[in-house]
């Protein structure tokens, strides 16, 4: 490939019509500046500045003299950057989990009985009652975000007036400012013990108490995604179902909630997202037993969660143990990506369903 040609690709790449090939040429040492840096970052040189500071060199020179094109460079760079650490971050999960995997084989997925989770002499890796526990914990937390969550959405952007909805909004999404840890903290010291006393619980920490303070916690999410679908719901649509001389309630059940139905759906699946994610408050509360509840529905009994496991354990894991740790994020990556790649599908339908866009 001849020169002439790798700047006209850079150009269209840019999405530059008319960069001089002084310009090109700027963008092209600042790249190799930057992969040198990478590179012997990796190789552990000492000279990782030197390739570095060459980098910072042509961006402020570039930003000084061609600002547009620079920045169009700059953006472009941080979205192949952000792609290119989170292929890494899976190909290093995968490859630290693949240990354990071998050893253990499905069992890892499927072990049900017997002792599950051995870490000292014959060592015994199961995630199944950690898989369980997760999902007991998502599903309860679930049925309290996402009605609440919902109401909460239409509340603010259907029903509240201007004074109310400038107080309750930041309100909401102050929540999800607070620490996990404080929510956790919070479980444990009134909710458990209320637990205990009134209800005899045989030990400290249950799922039930895990999947109220997690689905209060994903509540904030959900509101706050959900309410930006209901707005942007025409109001067009509104006016007219009220024009038909339809009520305010009979408008949003009928018109407004299936108009944004995807989105509210993208928030749920967001908020099943954080609560599968969550850790330091199921970390607090639980008591870390890998045993599956006897029997399986007891919501009162005291599991453990895949992030709990990997918060609680990694401290004192090495070799194998370690091993079936990242297994556990392995589970979890892929379960949050789906969950992710899925609310993105449907906002996307969302966007189409109301713009019209084909």
């Amino acid at each position: 490939m001849s020169t002439t040609e790798l700047h006209q690709q850079l150009k269209d790449r840019l999405g530059v019509e008319s960069a001089d090939d002084g310009v090109v040429t700027l963008g092209a040492v600042g790249a190799l500046c930057l992969l040198g840096s990478a590179v012997a970052f990796l190789i552990g040189s000492p000279f990782t500045a030197l390739p570095l500071a060459g980098f910072l060199f042509t961006v402020g020179y570039g930003l000084w003299n061609h600002q547009a094109t620079t920045a169009k460079a700059l953006t472009f760079l941080a979205t192949i950057a952000t792609g290119a650490i989170l292929a890494l971050i899976t190909v290093y999960l995968i490859v630290e989990a693949l240990p354990a995997i071998r050893e253990m084989g499905l069992a890892m997925f499927t072990k049900t009985s017997g002792r599950m989770w051995v870490t000292r002499g014959e060592e015994v890796y199961s995630l199944v009652p950690m898989m369980w526990g997760t999902l007991v914990t998502t599903v309860l937390a679930m049925l309290i975000a996402g009605p609440l969550g919902v109401a909460g959405a239409l509340f603010i952007s259907e029903i509240a007036p201007d004074a109310v909805r400038e107080v309750v909004k930041p309100a909401v999404e102050t929540l999800a400012g607070i620490p996990s840890i404080v929510y956790g903290f919070i479980g444990f010291t009134i909710l458990n013990d209320y637990m205990m006393e009134n209800l005899d619980l045989p030990t400290s920490g249950s799922l039930v108490i895990v999947g109220l303070v997690v689905g209060l916690m994903a509540l904030p999410t959900v509101v706050s995604v959900a309410e930006d679908a209901i707005s942007s719901v025409p109001e067009s649509m509104k006016s007219g179902s009220l024009a038909l001389g339809t009520t305010d309630w009979q408008t949003i059940k009928s018109i407004t909630l299936p108009a944004a139905f995807s989105g509210v759906s993208a928030a749920v699946l967001l908020g099943v997202g954080r609560a599968i994610g969550e850790t330091m408050a199921a970390t607090v509360i639980l008591g870390h037993a890998q045993v599956l509840p006897e029997p399986l529905y007891d919501v009162f009994g005291n599991t453990e969660t895949l992030t709990s496991l990997i918060a609680s354990q990694y401290g004192v894991a090495s070799s194998t143990h370690m091993s079936a740790l990242f297994a556990a994020g392995v589970v979890l990556f892929v379960t949050v990506t789906v969950l992710s790649v899925a609310s993105q599908y449907i906002e996307r339908r969302m966007q189409i369903q109301l713009q019209g866009d084909s």
